[in-house]
């Protein structure tokens, strides 16, 4: 064999270039492909990225690195809670940086697929033996749960959150104005008539997505949730 000084750099690396290397665990010689190797990397969670980490979904069953609770297929728009183990796939402990982010959001994206994901405002997080229970308020989400497929968690809001304001349009003139406005909070409000004029009644938060305004009197207007 020449020597490997020999041979020519290969600057154009794609997923079915390969190299030689040794087994682990049979110390066999074997083909590693750019692609198999930038997969182990991934699931392993062996690239650190800030404010990142990394989970295996297991239904049943879980083991430390997994995060469990809703059913495989669920759907992340449905999700308001899951069991988190308290180290992510890489082994690195992650209780202190969850408790940091109650009360923010975070994402939650299937890895190679990033249009699979959930978003979520970090209600609680609690010990539960191993596991933490995370309580989420969803603010959006598109796809399902796979079984043991590994998923992305992240700090992430959008920068149109920093003061977001909800605007409802009253139609029609009611005493009783149901509002669903999905901010994730219980936020600050001001309505008014279609004369502009500011009118005041009673507010109540059902959670933290959904408020009722009751006045003394129905009319039409405007509410302003921020």
């Amino acid at each position: 064999m020449a020597r490997i000084s020999s041979y020519p750099f290969d600057l154009d690396v794609t997923d079915k270039d390969a190299w030689i290397g040794s087994d682990a665990g049979s110390r066999q010689t074997k083909q590693f492909t750019a692609e198999a190797v930038a997969k182990y990397l991934n699931i392993k969670g062996k690239i650190s990225i800030s404010a990142q980490m990394i989970f295996k979904f297991r239904a049943v069953a879980a083991q430390p690195g997994d995060f469990t609770g809703p059913a495989d297929g669920a759907t992340f728009a449905s999700i308001t809670t899951m069991q988190l183990s308290i180290v992510d796939v890489s082994g690195q402990n992650v209780v202190k940086f969850m408790e940091y982010l109650v009360g923010n959001n975070i994402l939650i994206s299937k890895q190679n697929q990033i249009s699979t994901f959930g978003h979520y405002t970090i209600d609680s997080y609690t010990d539960n033996g191993g596991f933490y229970t995370l309580n989420l308020t969803n603010l959006k989400g598109e796809g399902a749960l796979e079984d043991k497929a590994v998923y992305d968690f992240a700090l992430f809001t959008l920068s149109s959150q920093g003061s977001p304001t909800f605007i409802f349009n009253q139609g029609a003139p009611a005493t009783t104005w149901n509002i669903l406005h999905n901010l994730g909070k219980f936020p600050s409000i001001t309505v008014i008539d279609t004369g502009d004029t500011v009118v005041t009644g009673q507010y109540e938060y059902k959670d933290n997505n959904n408020v009722t305004l009751t006045f003394s009197a129905g009319f039409a207007g405007k509410a302003y949730l921020n």
